[in-house]
């Protein structure tokens, strides 16, 4: 099985257009858990443009599945984990100024710093992903930083899928068959939707789970956040 985790960055970003409180965050991630979902994401940011550092907290007081708190593992987003201690870490490589995630580390030339970021956030009870390419040496080099679980960066799969989903999946099978040899978890993310997200998971059956955002609150905008979030699930399952 398959969870299905919503990020609800998006949520916040609306309601930071209008610095009120509308749409309320908790809110939406508590609907998202009636209504299904499996996990709720969030990716806060040292700029606060979306998630806040409050919003965490809030979040963390009233979430029931699973919480996963992505970011730059800097002190602030250490600062964080150790104060929520959620379910999940995913340690992802982007600056400050990044608009959204678009690689995956180089888990190699940055060995030394995720080992020891791994083995702090493990000891707090957490567990880590570490957001890699598809790119069977980058699981390796997760697995020798102490991750528990990988996340495919599925952008590039996300692109390509049009043209040819075949060649677009190729690489994630060859990265999930390698996490799988390693004892590694298989989380997804970035640019999933409700066209491409069932051809992943038939092609990626070891997936323990999918993380995604945009694409669903958009879709949510026409459809309706819960029978989106049917929808997708029924991708997965």
């Amino acid at each position: 099985m398959t969870k299905l985790s919503v990020n609800i960055n998006k949520i916040a970003t609306l309601r930071n257009s209008r610095g009120a409180d509308n749409p309320n965050v908790v809110k939406t991630a508590l609907d998202a858990e009636r209504f299904g979902a499996e996990g709720i994401t969030v990716h806060p940011r040292p700029d606060e443009r979306h998630i806040t550092y409050q919003d965490v907290l809030d979040l963390n007081e009233v979430v029931t599945t699973e919480f996963n708190i992505e970011g730059y593992p800097d002190a602030r987003f250490m600062e964080i984990i150790h104060r929520v201690k959620p379910a999940q870490a995913t340690l992802v490589p982007d600056p400050p100024t990044a608009i959204t995630s678009n690689a995956g580390w180089d888990t190699l030339t940055h060995q030394d710093f995720l080992k020891e970021i791994c083995a702090e956030i493990k000891a707090a009870g957490v567990r880590v992903s570490i957001f890699v390419d598809p790119d069977p040496k980058m699981v390796e080099g997760a697995k020798a930083c102490g991750a528990d679980r990988i996340e495919l960066y599925t952008e590039p799969y996300a692109a390509n899928y049009q043209a040819d989903r075949d060649k677009a999946v190729a690489d994630y099978v060859q990265a999930a068959e390698k996490a799988v040899a390693l004892g590694l978890g298989i989380n997804a993310g970035h640019d999933l939707d409700a066209e491409n997200l069932k051809f992943l998971k038939e092609k990626l059956p070891q997936l323990d789970e999918v993380s995604i955002g945009h694409a669903l609150i958009c879709d949510a905008l026409y459809q309706g956040l819960e029978n989106t979030i049917q929808i997708y699930l029924r991708q997965l399952k």
